[in-house]
């Protein structure tokens, strides 16, 4: 039982980019439900949730060691035990939610109808606590299915929670008796409501095209701080930008400046001038130092205005938790980007030109919240990362994943600029329109439409799912107890 559900783990994770098995996902998630349903202690529910945590995060985050190792220079038992450390602590953490329902609220026999409301709140849990890790989302996995027409009214939580009643649906048709095609049934109406719900337009375009030109310049990941590439980034940036001035947006990646706000002025200054005399919006990356603070920022250059700081950071990339204790131990603990602070909340987007563009740092496009509620107020949303660290792993291609699913749930177009690819143009429907080459230097050109409105998700955000959740559980277990006290 325990190898089956480390094994339906795993489907999770091939049911994302760039394997795209959304059947097996909804398969791993339907055997766990019904592991878990079966008659057992609240002990050995948590062995099973456990191994099903190993096999969900052992395969869906051993890039993790590529970051450890190749780039934090940790030697190979070293980065392997750390990683093996962060499976399994993200690997209890899925389990915990489980193992607290079945000790204190729910038999066995009631597990089966709590699992949807179990596996919301777990993935809405997971994507919140110590700031969240909202990698592995179920709601990924449909991507390319009639379920994603929900992803504009429920976000990928909804999906996620249309997947987990879908599996204890399945589970149920087990039960003796004609009610047990009822939910299924259901279910499948869900499914196909997602049909039409694709052809709604929620936004609509605003102003004319944008011509935009995204560069990428490959910077090895190794050489990124090294001070003797500093001129060599500059020429490089400088060299893939000379013949797009013409568009109306010039990108250039996260931290594509390897130095600070206030050292690179000269060369911002020259570049200002330029973005100026061709009526350009320029956007950088850069690390900002301002009040003896320094943030992982986006500015802006020429034709447009304003400066936003990063406001959820990667802990031990970006900050290290309890640095006074772990500085020095190993050379991973001192990344040169690993001092940085977290930027304020309430921030305005950037505007280029006359366009307000909702701006998310590299794992910021993770956050379904963050990019919904910051959108509000814009008409595209721009990311840029710095996916380097994670090599020729599969990290970077379920980031692009992700950076679709923002598109789709918000209406709006997302412009991705990446140091070695994924660099793409998405469109409002989560649809890639132009597409980079990884490992590759290059300027990738191509046209967005800033798009208005909101859709419903951007105006609820997931506390509607938070609610549901908590209600839904509640349900069960007021049914339960009264169950209890007529027997």
């Amino acid at each position: 039982m325990l190898a089956l559900a480390a094994l339906a783990g795993v489907g999770l994770p091939l049911g994302l980019a760039p394997f795209d098995f959304s059947w097996l996902a909804l398969a791993g998630i339907t055997v766990l439900a019904w592991l878990i349903s079966r008659p057992q202690s609240a002990g050995f529910s948590f062995l099973l949730t456990f191994c099903y945590g190993l096999g969900l995060y052992g395969a869906g985050v051993y890039w993790v060691f590529v970051s450890i190792h190749t780039y934090g220079n940790a030697p190979v038992p070293l980065a392997l035990f750390m990683t093996a450390l962060f499976v399994a602590f993200m690997a209890f953490m899925f389990a915990l939610p489980f193992f607290l329902a079945r000790r204190y609220l729910f038999d066995a026999s009631a597990m089966l109808w709590a699992f949807p409301a179990l596996w919301l709140f777990n993935e809405l849990y997971r994507s919140w606590i110590f700031t969240g890790f909202p990698w592995l989302l179920s709601g990924y996995s449909q991507m390319d299915t009639w379920l994603v027409g929900w992803a504009p009214v429920a976000g990928v939580f909804g999906l996620g929670f249309i997947c987990a009643l879908s599996a204890s649906a399945l589970v149920y048709l087990r039960s003796p008796g004609p009610w047990r095609y009822l939910p299924i049934a259901a279910c499948a109406c869900l499914w196909l409501l997602g049909k039409p719900l694709q052809t709604i337009e929620w936004t609509q375009p605003v102003g004319s095209p944008k011509q935009v030109a995204l560069v990428q310049p490959n910077i090895p990941q190794q050489h990124k701080w090294d001070l003797s590439w500093r001129q060599p980034t500059y020429q490089r940036l400088e060299t893939l930008s000379r013949d797009h001035w013409d568009a109306d947006w010039l990108i250039w990646p996260e931290a594509a400046l390897p130095t600070l706000l206030s050292d690179a002025q000269p060369f911002l200054a020259e570049q200002a001038e330029q973005a100026a005399a061709t009526r350009t919006s320029l956007v950088t990356g850069i690390i900002a130092d301002l009040a003896r603070r320094y943030h992982n920022s986006l500015v802006v250059l020429g034709q447009g205005s304003g400066i936003y700081h990063k406001q959820r950071l990667v802990p031990f990339g970006e900050y290290v938790p309890m640095q006074d204790q772990l500085r020095g131990l190993i050379e991973f603990f001192d990344l040169p980007m690993s001092v940085l602070h977290r930027g304020p909340s309430g921030q305005s987007p950037l505007w280029l030109a006359d366009t307000p563009v909702w701006p998310a740092v590299c794992y910021e496009i993770v956050y379904p919240d963050l990019i919904a509620e910051g959108s509000r107020g814009a008409n595209a949303i721009l990311t840029v990362s710095n996916d380097a660290w994670f090599g020729a792993s599969t990290a970077p291609v379920q980031h692009l994943q992700m950076a679709r699913m923002r598109a789709i749930e918000t209406g709006r177009p997302v412009i991705r600029a990446t140091n070695d690819g994924l660099t793409a143009l998405i469109d409002d429907r989560g649809r890639i329109t132009a597409q980079g080459e990884r490992f590759t230097q290059l300027t990738l050109r191509g046209q967005t439409q800033p798009m208005a409105g909101q859709t419903p998700f951007m105006i609820t955000g997931s506390l509607p799912w938070w609610l549901l959740s908590i209600v839904w559980a509640g349900a069960i277990r007021l049914r339960q107890v009264r169950a209890q006290n007529q027997a």
